[in-house]
């Protein structure tokens, strides 16, 4: 199998040695005619029809490749040719070396000879000015361009930046983390490199949306600002040298932080508490009397947020460091834990079961759990050590799966979730009350006002704080200055 490269451009730039290889193989195939240079191989079987039914685009590569190696069986030797060169940025010829260089069984190997042609890149960097070597440029393909700019600032030459969905996947990924030295951070649109339409100009990101883009556009990014990944690995530098050459930290063991990590878990949950009493107060500022928060009271809120996440995160990378030391897991570990676990339960996201409604994907999250944990109820693993509240609702929320698949209580001294209106429950619960006011009759109350609170997906713990904290302040004014 001979592949060829189509070159950035027009048929004016695809090498002699190409036109050579198309000549001498009658049996021709070409990924896309949406290239200025496919005229070159005219009866060339294309793979254009695979792009609209494909649900991701690595679908169409491999399906590519088979369609390529059963061809080569049945022909013996096949062209195929693809934009560009077939070294650069084509993932469709790196799977067939894959598969030529794993052999294809009883059916012998396919070899792979490749012819290539001038990429993108060599007008890229011409356009630009630029060399890629001494700038130390990296690649990224858009449709992958928060693994491949994850801990590095930059410069990026962003290819295939092929429609809306992926010019917004850039913009998305990037535009949080661009460099804010200047007024506006801009980018350089290369579009349609080697034709009469070519197009090199820099953009400001907010002027992103605006730009035509399609497969033979790139996006310069000359620097990014410190990213996340970047930032974090810095954080974990820290709390290892901490751990080094201070006594306290080196001293500190997973028993010993526990009470620190619950004093910085509660001094979030105030930071939250502050963030809503100004959320209420915006929902209160129509009222008489009513006035909303200034701008400074709502920086002061998320500063003060900002700094108390920052303490949490130092218990949890904290924990991590000394179980790395321990030989048992690293914070890397933690995150990659983390991000296959909520991959495995959000099958309506990654996977293809439809999504269907809240209730469906409670009962399918709470069965995932269960089967994960081989555990013998959903009830297991709710901390008892919770605050009541927070334990009701959790509690309740379970009940509420179980009730959905049809089960029931045995007794029915408490209704099972579900089987009563909240407001009902909540009745019941009162009059029952108001005969006899006793321990069990308060808890009854609670435990529906809980529900009512869970069904209207409000907290019931930070409802509780935030009607608290109105009413402190209140009676506060009435103390005078």
């Amino acid at each position: 199998m001979v592949v060829v490269g189509l070159g950035p451009a027009g048929a004016d730039l695809v090498p002699p040695a190409v036109h050579r290889a198309v000549a001498a193989t009658p049996t021709q195939f070409v990924r896309t005619r949406r290239h200025p240079a496919a005229e070159v191989v005219p009866d060339a079987t294309s793979f254009d029809d695979l792009y609209d039914g494909a649900a991701h685009i690595d679908e169409v590569y491999a399906t590519i490749v088979e369609r390529l190696v059963d061809a080569a069986r049945t022909h013996g030797r096949v062209l195929y040719a693809v934009p560009g060169s077939p070294s650069v940025a084509e993932r469709s010829v790196a799977l067939l070396r894959q598969r030529a260089a794993a052999g294809l069984g009883e059916a012998g190997e396919v070899v792979v000879e490749t012819v290539t042609a001038m990429s993108f890149l060599d007008l890229a960097w011409d356009r630009l000015g630029v060399d890629p070597l001494a700038a130390g440029v990296r690649l990224v393909d858009a449709h992958d361009v928060e693994v491949a700019t994850a801990a590095e600032r930059g410069p990026f030459l962003v290819a295939q930046v092929d429609g809306a969905d992926a010019r917004e996947r850039v913009k998305l990924v990037l535009g949080d983390v661009a460099d804010r030295s200047g007024a506006d951070p801009e980018v350089v649109v290369l579009h349609h490199l080697g034709l009469e339409d070519e197009v090199v100009r820099w953009v400001p990101w907010h002027e992103l949306d605006r730009v035509t883009t399609d497969h033979l556009t790139a996006l310069w990014v000359p620097r990014l600002a410190a990213p996340v990944a970047a930032e974090v690995q810095r954080f974990v530098d820290l709390v290892t040298t901490l751990r080094r050459g201070c006594p306290w930290d080196a001293e500190q063991t997973h028993g010993s932080l526990r009470r620190h990590l619950l004093e910085e878990t509660y001094e979030v949950l105030d930071a939250l508490d502050a963030l809503a009493e100004l959320e209420a107060g915006e929902a209160d500022a129509s009222a008489p009397g009513g006035a909303a928060a200034d701008t400074d009271e709502w920086d002061q809120a998320y500063a003060l947020l900002e700094e108390e996440l920052g303490d949490l995160l130092f218990q949890v990378v904290f924990h991590a460091a000394i179980a790395s030391e321990a030989g048992a897991f690293s914070l890397a570990e933690v995150a990659e834990g983390i991000t296959v676990k909520l991959r495995d339960r959000h099958p309506h996201v990654f996977g293809e079961v439809e999504a269907g409604s809240r209730a469906d994907m409670a009962e399918r999250w709470e069965q995932a759990k269960k089967a994960e944990k081989g555990r013998a109820s959903v009830f297991d693993g709710i901390p008892e050590g919770l605050p009541a509240l927070a334990y009701a609702t959790k509690v309740r929320k379970k009940a509420a799966t179980l009730a959905a698949s049809g089960a029931t209580t045995a007794s029915g001294s408490l209704p099972a979730s579900g089987s009563l209106p909240a407001s009902v429950e909540l009745r019941d619960a009162v009059l029952a009350f108001e005969r006899e006011p006793d321990e069990a009759a308060v808890g009854a109350v609670l435990l529906a006002v809980v529900e009512v609170a869970r069904l209207a997906d409000v907290d019931a713990e930070s409802a509780l704080r935030v009607a608290t904290n109105r009413l402190r302040n209140e009676w506060r004014r009435t103390e005078g200055p």
